[in-house]
Formats: structure tokens, sequence, C-alpha cells
């Protein structure tokens, strides 16, 4: 277990907050990495391994003409999944990683093409205007490297977006107390 799992499973339980997952060419080893930090159940909802791109529609809710125009290694793709998974199991965070681990390119894109996303509260009653985020990566590597740093990569974008919230909180919650300076 990596200490950004731990970290990600800390913050979320503090919060009281839940996370579901969205997997493609990662294929459960996201969830793996979360759900080997003792004390995951108080957060972790579950995941979908969306392997077969019909699937990313069928289940995750991924618009059918945008995968039919771009294949299932895209941008908004990923996004859609995040989403998608997020609604799916009713969590408050949802993560997703869809990409090419090789060996042969994909959907026109070449091996090493990742997508991470993670699509989070929105709105005023959350404290958060963020809502989603997606990062681009272009990984080196044989096909297991490649899908360990997407996991690492989607649990590092997971933290920042918590930590981000949080500080942004505390920040309201410290010019709440002093009088709106």
């Amino acid at each position: 277990m990596s200490s950004t799992a731990i970290d990600v499973v800390r913050l979320l339980t503090v919060r009281g907050q839940t996370l579901a997952v969205a997997e493609s060419l990662t294929g459960g080893l996201v969830a793996a990495e979360i759900t080997s930090v003792p004390g995951a159940s108080q957060a972790f909802r579950g995941s979908v391994t969306a392997y077969a791109t019909e699937l990313k529609h069928e289940m995750l809710g991924v618009d059918a003409t945008l995968l039919a125009d771009r294949g299932a290694v895209d941008a908004q793709v990923a996004a859609e999944m995040a989403a998608g998974v997020r609604t799916a199991l009713g969590a408050d965070w949802g993560l997703a990683t869809t990409g090419v681990a090789g060996p042969e390119p994909q959907d026109g894109q070449p091996v090493g093409t990742v997508f991470v996303a993670v699509a989070g509260p929105t709105g005023p009653e959350s404290g958060s205007a963020a809502g989603g985020k997606v990062e681009a990566l272009r990984l080196n590597g044989d096909r297991a490297e490649i899908r360990m740093e997407s996991v690492r990569s989607v649990l590092t974008l997971l933290l920042a977006e918590l930590v981000s919230e949080h500080t942004g909180n505390e920040r309201a919650q410290d010019t709440e107390r002093n009088g709106g300076f």
C-alpha cells in the first residue's frame, strides 16, 4: 500500500466522504491499492472495471457518440467515467483511468497514452467549486509500469483535490471568523 492511498483513505474517512472507482487499463489495481489500506471500508464504496468499450456506456453512462467518434482513450471519456461511477455507486468522489498500456496502440493512440480523472462534490454545500479534473499522461515503460504509474497518478490527482478542497474550506472558515477579511 502506498502512502498516497493511506492519505486518501484517511482524508475521506475524517470528512465522512466516500469514493468509487471506474477502471479500464488498470483493471482493478486502483481499487486493490485503496482496499489494501486498513479501514478503507469506511470510505470506499466500490469499483467498476469497464474494460470493454461498450461497458463504459452501459455501466458508467459515457456518451455513446463520444465513444464512437473518439474511442475509449480520451480525456472526455475519462471525465465521464469518473462522474458516472460516482453517480452509479452513490459516492462523493469518483476516479477513472483509461488509456493504452500496450503492447499495441489502441483507438489511434500510442502505448503510454493515459487519462486519469476525478469527479467530486460541487456547489456551495460541498465547499468546492472544483467538480472534476482530468490529467493527460504520456508514460514510458512496459505494460506493468504504465499500469502502476496510472494508479499512482490517479491517486495523486485525488489527493491534490482533497488537500486543495480542505485548504479552501479552512480559508473560508477563517475568513468568516475574522469578519470577512
